[in-house]
């Protein structure tokens, strides 16, 4: 498995594979919150939104084919915010994951100066919320609402984010 940054020539393929990890309806992906949520989870300008300083999209490949990503951002004093971490449905289950995790938590050492990583998940997702805690992420049991994003609309909600963080130091 290999990591890079993506690239505004990037977004078709980054949105098809967050999209489907998020949103699949085949019952093969763990990670998917279509019972919860409805509708695109990123199109390509909210991909391309996020490729700015301060803000990168690291993406895995194995073979030349993207099967895995996830966005960094400088956030408060010496935090890295985590977000849409994504497998491909095919690769989930294989250490993926946690190989894109370890590789996000070492580039937000090393490039951003980061000493903790922060993110938010949606707090219905039990399981999601275990599998951070055995990465060594503290569920902080601060809330904050989540608002649908564009084309979104829950299923089931209202749905809230839970707020996790770990030390990287």
């Amino acid at each position: 498995m290999a990591f890079r940054l993506a690239a505004p020539e990037d977004a078709p393929a980054v949105v098809a594979l967050v999209n489907a990890a998020y949103r699949d309806d085949t019952g093969q992906a763990w990670t998917t919150e279509v019972a919860l949520i409805a509708g695109p989870r990123i199109d390509e300008a909210g991909f391309l939104a996020l490729l700015r300083p301060g803000s990168v999209v690291l993406v895995a490949e194995r073979a030349g084919a993207l099967i895995g990503c996830v966005h960094l951002a400088q956030g408060e004093a010496g935090a890295c915010r985590l977000g849409l971490l994504s497998v491909e449905v095919g690769a989930q289950g294989m250490g993926t994951g946690r190989a894109l995790l370890a590789a996000a938590e070492a580039y937000a050492r090393e490039r951003f100066a980061a000493t903790r990583m922060v993110m938010r998940v949606v707090s219905a997702r039990h399981e999601l919320l275990a599998w951070y805690e055995r990465r060594g992420y503290t569920r902080t049991g601060r809330l904050e609402p989540f608002e649908p994003g564009r084309g979104e609309r829950f299923i089931r909600g209202p749905l809230a984010f839970e707020r996790l963080e770990k030390r990287l130091d």
